[in-house]
């Protein structure tokens, strides 16, 4: 027989078994997706269908982009979500609405229709589990309002390597939408255009990534701060320095049955993808110049 509830109901089998999530924070580019891969095949749980090569879940994605537009933010544009967070009433109802969100049948999209048919809820999880999105670093404050118990991972790196990947991003961004702007240059005189031509602009300027992975890896660490030992934090560099104890202790930390199987995944990681900006003279002086501000960070 079960024992009772504080309210005299009984406790069920499954809601003994519920696991907190394990949500994975960072700037973009910074190796969350090569985390997450290990992770995952370790055995924990990141979602049924995901962004394709991120190891992103699309529904806690969607769910943190409509969190962020609460307040016109977004995640290149994060910091306007303390209007929200600064909003005890606006705060308690955006909670509410991701509490919902947990239990409603559209969470077949995250649990899939195996998963869905034995927990029917995202809340009643008893498996490892957890989501990966840089976003959540921002909007991490609501999360906790949702999932008290959640524990953090948080991956960071050398801020110059994260301005220049997303330099590089930028410019293939630009390539890909310039070539579909002539592809589609006809249909588009009938019509708006559907999404952006050029999306992120601005990250073509080293000086606005590096600004970008400052306001993330402060906020990231302020909440590893806050947590405790319910936060494992983790740089880049260390990890490709030694992957294979760095698995193994994420994979305790996180409560995986298969570190082996996270070990084999990041077997084949390439060291020398550390401080990648020391071989370009224009972003080792970069780097020199912002001597003090990497420094904050540890680097």
């Amino acid at each position: 027989v079960s024992p009772p509830a504080p309210n005299g109901a009984p406790v069920s089998a499954t809601s003994e078994r519920r696991r907190p999530p394990v949500v994975i924070i960072g700037m973009h580019r910074s190796g969350t997706s090569m985390m997450s891969r290990a992770l995952e095949a370790a055995g924990l749980f990141l979602g049924w269908r995901q962004l394709a090569g991120h190891q992103e879940a699309k529904y806690f994605l969607r769910l943190n982009v409509w969190l962020l537009a609460q307040t016109s933010s977004g995640w290149e544009q994060p910091d306007d979500v303390d209007y929200l967070l600064n909003r005890p009433d606006a705060r308690a109802m955006v909670a509410e609405y991701l509490r919902a969100a947990m239990r409603a049948p559209r969470a077949v999209s995250f649990l899939g229709p195996a998963r869905m048919a034995r927990v029917r809820s995202i809340e009643k999880m008893d498996e490892p589990w957890g989501w990966k999105d840089p976003r959540t670093t921002f909007t991490l404050p609501v999360w906790l309002d949702v999932f008290p118990d959640l524990k953090v991972v948080h991956v960071y790196r050398h801020g110059v390597d994260v301005a220049e990947s997303l330099r590089v991003r930028q410019y293939e961004i630009e390539r890909i939408g310039l070539d579909r702007a002539r592809k589609f240059a006809r249909t588009d005189a009938f019509r708006f255009k559907p999404n952006e031509l050029v999306p992120g602009l601005r990250f073509a300027d080293l000086d606005e990534g590096f600004s970008l992975w400052e306001r993330y890896t402060e906020r990231a660490q302020d909440a590893v701060r806050r947590l405790g030992d319910r936060a494992l934090e983790l740089r880049y560099e260390d990890f490709l320095d030694d992957p294979t104890s760095t698995t193994s202790a994420l994979a305790e930390f996180c409560g995986l049955p298969d570190a082996g199987a996270a070990r084999r995944t990041v077997a084949d990681v390439k060291p020398d993808r550390a401080f990648a900006h020391r071989r370009t003279p224009e972003l080792l002086e970069f780097a020199q110049k912002h001597a003090d501000r990497l420094a904050t960070f540890g680097y």
